[in-house]
């Protein structure tokens, strides 16, 4: 990839992370302050992953103007491939749910795919 593509895709990486980062410190406050359900929770961590790869989509698209979609795609794959690889260094023996990594890849490739649609 040339520098061209490389800065503007590593700024909005960087800021979907801030963003994940500010959302989960919030859901952890009010986890501790609403005593919510697992259930409960595990959806919100989905919605703060769209809400990243939705904001990183986006400011990739804006960044790079063409192929808006396939840019903020790459965005939602690349902030799964990190959030993937930082999950496995931290804990690599643990068991490996395919069915949790696939749906969070999924999740972060459709939200990084619309934002960078609608960025506009």
């Amino acid at each position: 990839m040339e520098n061209g593509i490389v800065k503007p895709l590593l700024r909005s990486l960087l800021i979907s992370y801030v963003l994940s980062g500010l959302l989960l410190g919030a859901l952890a406050f009010a986890l501790f302050k609403l005593r919510l359900k697992e259930g409960q929770v595990n959806l919100m961590v989905y919605v703060v992953y769209l809400t990243a790869c939705l904001t990183g989509g986006a400011l990739a698209g804006r960044s790079l103007r063409q192929r808006r979609f396939f840019w903020g795609l790459l965005s939602g794959l690349f902030y799964f491939v990190v959030l993937f690889a930082v999950s496995w260094a931290m804990n690599p023996w643990s068991a490996l749910d395919t069915e949790r990594a696939v749906t969070v890849m999924g999740i972060c490739a459709l939200g990084g795919m619309l934002g960078g649609m609608f960025s506009g």
